[in-house]
């Protein structure tokens, strides 16, 4: 689904990661982060897609930079992300971009 976000500006954190072969609970600790994450004050949504070939792109939306360090220091949050780095995730990066603009397209029905 598309984040339902408000008018820019506002922030989004772009996660890309691959995969290890391992999977060990990453599932249900993914899942757990989503909601996790939008309980957190400043948090506006999520997109994320992963290919059979392990890529992966999670883009959290957040209406200001305090959110996203706020986010970043929550401690389960913490947790996942070092659980990720020994486990999960064989190669990934962060990116943190204020949105300055976006258009949107539906096609009739």
């Amino acid at each position: 689904m598309f984040a339902k976000t408000p008018q820019p500006p506002y922030f989004a954190v772009i996660f890309t990661s691959t995969r290890t072969e391992i999977d060990d609970g990453y599932g249900e600790v993914a899942e757990r982060m989503v909601s996790l994450a939008a309980e957190q004050p400043g948090f506006l949504g999520v997109e994320s897609a992963r290919g059979e070939d392990g890529l992966g792109i999670t883009v959290s939306y957040w209406a200001s930079e305090a959110a996203i360090l706020a986010w970043k220091h929550h401690a389960e949050h913490t947790d996942a992300r070092a659980r990720g780095r020994e486990q999960w995730y064989r190669q990934c990066i962060t990116r943190v971009a204020q949105v300055q603009r976006a258009y949107a397209f539906t096609t009739p029905a």
